[in-house]
């Protein structure tokens, strides 16, 4: 996945949710080393510690045993709260 394929994952899985807000994005999980060679060109931000790293303020969780996918808010549970919505790309 690139950076695009995820922003485009993000809004098509926004857009899908019309008003049910546990369809929305509620986390991305990214495989260390595909984090590292491709998605780290994300701008990700942490403004706190207890706040993660977000990319359009979606928690991101990077892992040696993640698979590289976007879960719904329902997929993710309290693994991507607090949530947000998702900010708009820039």
């Amino acid at each position: 996945m690139t950076p695009d394929q995820l922003n485009d994952a993000l809004d098509a899985m926004a857009a899908a949710a019309g008003n049910d807000p546990d369809l929305l994005p509620g986390l991305i999980t990214v495989e260390s080393g595909h984090w590292v060679n491709v998605l780290s060109a994300v701008r990700a931000t942490c403004a706190a510690l207890n706040d993660g790293l977000r990319h359009r303020d979606i928690v991101i969780h990077v892992g040696s045993r993640q698979e590289t996918k976007v879960l719904t808010r329902t997929e993710a549970g309290e693994r991507g709260a607090p949530y947000r919505d998702l900010a708009p790309r820039s």
